[in-house]
C-alpha cells in the first residue's frame, strides 16, 4: 500500500519489498542520528497487520507459534515464528495482546499466506483471524521518544522503541506532531547495528532459528509441541546449526557496497576461494560506516579475515559457532 507520507518534503520512495513507504527524506545519516537520539518516527505502514480475537486466541496461538504465549500478559510485546514441518522459518510475527485482541505485524505482502495457514488450523477453537492491513498502519517511534501515543492505539513496547498500530486515517495527523520523519533505510541501518534478523533478508528457504540467534527472543525452548519443534529440539540438544549470523565491518574505502547475496570467501584464499557464506543486508551507518549482516558456515573461524565480493570485511560474532 502506498503511504500518504510519501508526499512529505524530500521523500524518496523505497524499492523492492519495502515499496510503498519512504526510503529516506533527503538525509540518511541525519535520520539515523535522530532515531538513535530518540526523536522522530518511521513510517512502516507497508507492513501487514493481522489480528486474532476470541476467547481462545492465546491458547490457540500457543499451539502454532514458537513462542510461549498462552499466558502472555496484556501489553507485553513478544515475537514469534511459524516453522515448516522441517523446522525452516516461514513467518515472523511481532505481536502484542491488548486484553481482547492479539495484534501482529508481519513482512509486507506475507499476511495473506499467514492468514491462510491460520485459518486452516482453527478447527473448533473460538478465534477469529482478520487482515487489518487496509485500515491499520504500523508506525515505529524510537526508544526514548516522548511522542504522545494516541488514545486507544495498540502499542508494542520493546528495548528498541514502540510499534504503534495506528488507524490509517490518522497517519498524517500523527506525522504532523511526531517530529522529523526517518525513512526505512535509517530503520534498517539501526536494525543491522543491533544484529536483529529480518525475515526474507537474513532468511532463505532452509533457515532454522538457531542460525540467526532467534532462540530465546522468538523461540521458547520449554514450551509444548508445535510444527517444526523436533528440529529445534534436535539442533539445540544434539548438534549445531550449519550456518551462523555474523556482523561485518566493511572496508570503508570501497565505493561499492556489497549487496544481498554477495558471496563471502576467506581473504587468505583469494578471489578464487570457495564460497563460505553470503551477505544478507548491507547498510551505511552514521557512526560505524559500511556494515552488514551475513550468514557464514558454522566452522568459519571467528577471527578469520573475510572478503565480501571485492570488499574486505572483519567479522563480529552474533551466533556462537
Amino acid at each position: 500500500m502506498k503511504s500518504p507520507l510519501l508526499s512529505l518534503p524530500g521523500a524518496v520512495p523505497a524499492e523492492g519489498v519495502d515499496e510503498g513507504v519512504a526510503a529516506h527524506y533527503g538525509d540518511l545519516f541525519r535520520e539515523q542520528r535522530a532515531l538513535a537520539d530518540g526523536t522522530g518516527f518511521v513510517d512502516l505502514s507497508h507492513r501487514g497487520v493481522v489480528t486474532v480475537t476470541g476467547d481462545d486466541r492465546l491458547t490457540w496461538l500457543h499451539l502454532l507459534l514458537t513462542q510461549h504465549v498462552s499466558e502472555l500478559p496484556a501489553g507485553e510485546a513478544t515475537e514469534a515464528l511459524i516453522l515448516s514441518a522441517n523446522g525452516h522459518i516461514e513467518h515472523a510475527l511481532y505481536l502484542v495482546d491488548d486484553g481482547t485482541t492479539v495484534w501482529a505485524h508481519v513482512e509486507p505482502g506475507s499476511q495473506e499466506a499467514l492468514i491462510a495457514y491460520l485459518e486452516s488450523m482453527k478447527f473448533f477453537y473460538r478465534v477469529e483471524v482478520a487482515d487489518r492491513t487496509a485500515d491499520i498502519a504500523v508506525v515505529h517511534v524510537p526508544a526514548g521518544s516522548i511522542t504522545e501515543v494516541p488514545e486507544g492505539v495498540a502499542v508494542r513496547e520493546t528495548p528498541y522503541g514502540r510499534d504503534l498500530f495506528l488507524p490509517r486515517e490518522d497517519l498524517e495527523a500523527f506525522a504532523a506532531q511526531a517530529g522529523p520523519p526517518a525513512g526505512i533505510l535509517a530503520h534498517e541501518a539501526l536494525r543491522v547495528e543491533q544484529h536483529r534478523p529480518r525475515l526474507g533478508f537474513e532468511t532463505d528457504h532452509r533457515t532454522i532459528p538457531h542460525e540467526l540467534g532467534w532462540i530465546g527472543t522468538a523461540v521458547h525452548l520449554q514450551k509444548g509441541c508445535y510444527r517444526g519443534q523436533e528440529t529445534v529440539a534436535r539442533v539445540q540438544n544434539l548438534g549445531k546449526p550449519p550456518r551462523r549470523l555474523v556482523f561485518l565491518h566493511l572496508d570503508g574505502s570501497e565505493v561499492h557496497l556489497p549487496g544481498p547475496g554477495a558471496e563471502i570467501r576467506l581473504a587468505d584464499d583469494g578471489p578464487d576461494g570457495r564460497k563460505i557464506g553470503f551477505v544478507t543486508t548491507s547498510v551505511r551507518h552514521h557512526e560505524l560506516g559500511p556494515v552488514a549482516l551475513a550468514l557464514v558456515k558454522r566452522n568459519v573461524p571467528v577471527d578469520a579475515r573475510l572478503m565480501a565480493e571485492e570488499t574486505a570485511a572483519a567479522q563480529e560474532t552474533v551466533v556462537e559457532p
